[in-house]
């Protein structure tokens, strides 16, 4: 069979082929510490779930308008004014399958061939597979622990050429963990408006910091960077609803249009008694955000600890997300060949820092019981030793 030429332009996702192998280790009876999963831990809060449940029993299981239940699109326009400061009608608001179909529906609905799109690395590996599939042409920037993995404005004014359409910024960061700062924000929007491009702001970490780091949203800096600004947001890390399929989309009212009528070709509606879970997650106590958030605190203390003190690993803190990405170039092993023999070896599963373009690194997830941190820490560290002598 002949396939299209697209296809062999994009690379499987290697997270999930690790995830999917550590899980069939587990299943053959073998101990696995597995620290490869980019979700929490916790089960969906009881009060979302019964939301979902009651929507079943009063018949919330037909079709549905394609771009979401309006009562969850008011939710989440109330969500972005309270919560970030974006002024957004429910009108300027899509739910999608997901916070990557929210991703995939706007490089689909606003690149074309040729154009380019700023992606800061390390960076979640899809990122620039979308902008593939879409035609265009991913301009990726490298940035070190130097800068805390961070873009500077520096670096973004001279990535921008008369074809840039859009910049990516992840914050916090799936990779790294790192949280831009309210000056470093300020200082991306005014090159933003200053250039004339687009910003997509993927906040689907922003209730997930610690040390009192704060997330700014930079379509709220002012009218103008806000009319340049799309938000991309969802349900699965705050509310550990991963399996739920939930995120959404908030832009411009042309933009948002255009993704409802991609969509609407595509997936149809999002699974209609599923979004009354997400309006309950809104609409209810966040205590549940909370005691997760603490809890990834206390872990990322003690793996954070763990890593600095294994001889040829080092790590710089993390101000959100779920997450550690360890530098591993004095073992003198690039990710792949890493985190293949470390599995073999000694059954921890981690994520090779060449999906997220950083090859000199590997993405420890925390969203784990701490037994496990502890366990696979052990492991971790007496693999070094084995590889360093």
């Amino acid at each position: 069979m002949k396939l299209a030429g697209r296809v062999s332009q994009v690379t499987p996702s290697i997270t999930l082929a690790i995830a999917a192998k550590a899980k069939a280790m587990k299943a053959d009876g073998i101990d696995v510490c597995s620290f490869s999963a980019g979700e929490p831990d916790y089960d969906s809060p009881a009060h979302v779930k019964a939301a979902a449940q009651k929507a079943l029993d009063d018949g919330k299981t037909k079709y549905g308008p394609a771009s979401g239940e309006p009562k969850l699109r008011e939710a989440i326009a109330r969500k972005l004014k309270t919560d970030n400061g974006l002024d957004y009608k429910a009108e300027n608001v899509i739910v999608t399958n997901g916070g990557k179909h929210s991703l995939f529906n706007l490089i689909l609905a606003l690149i074309e061939s040729g154009d380019e799109v700023i992606i800061p690395a390390p960076y979640w590996l899809s990122y620039p597979e979308m902008v593939t599939l879409a035609d265009g042409v991913s301009v990726i920037v490298s940035t070190d622990a130097s800068t805390g993995y961070k873009i500077t404005p520096d670096q973004l004014r001279k990535s921008i050429t008369p074809k840039t359409k859009l910049l990516i910024l992840n914050s916090p960061s799936n990779p790294t963990g790192m949280v831009y700062t309210p000056d470093e924000i300020k200082a991306i929007a005014e090159i933003v408006v200053e250039k004339d491009i687009f910003v997509v702001s993927d906040e689907i970490y922003e209730k997930i910091l610690y040390d009192g780091a704060k997330h700014v949203s930079i379509g709220s800096l002012g009218e103008e960077i806000f009319a340049r600004t799309i938000i991309s947001n969802g349900f699965a890390k705050a509310y550990s609803m991963t399996g739920w399929r939930i995120g959404y989309l908030a832009g411009p009212l042309d933009l948002i249009k255009a993704t409802i009528t991609i969509q609407s070709h595509s997936t149809s509606n999002v699974c209609t008694f599923a979004q009354y879970g997400a309006i309950a997650a809104l609409e209810g106590s966040q205590d549940c955000v909370e005691e997760m958030r603490q809890a990834f605190a206390q872990r990322r203390q003690v793996m954070l600890e763990r890593l600095n003190a294994i001889s040829g690993l080092t790590c710089i803190k993390p101000d959100g997300a779920f997450y550690l990405f360890p530098d591993i170039s004095k073992t003198g092993l690039k990710s792949l060949d890493f985190c293949n023999a470390l599995l073999e070896k000694e059954q921890v599963a981690v994520i090779p820092g060449i999906a997220f373009g950083a090859d000199d690194n590997i993405r420890l997830s925390y969203a784990t019981d701490m037994a496990t941190i502890e366990k696979g820490m052990d492991r971790l560290e007496r693999f070094v030793k084995g590889v360093i002598g």
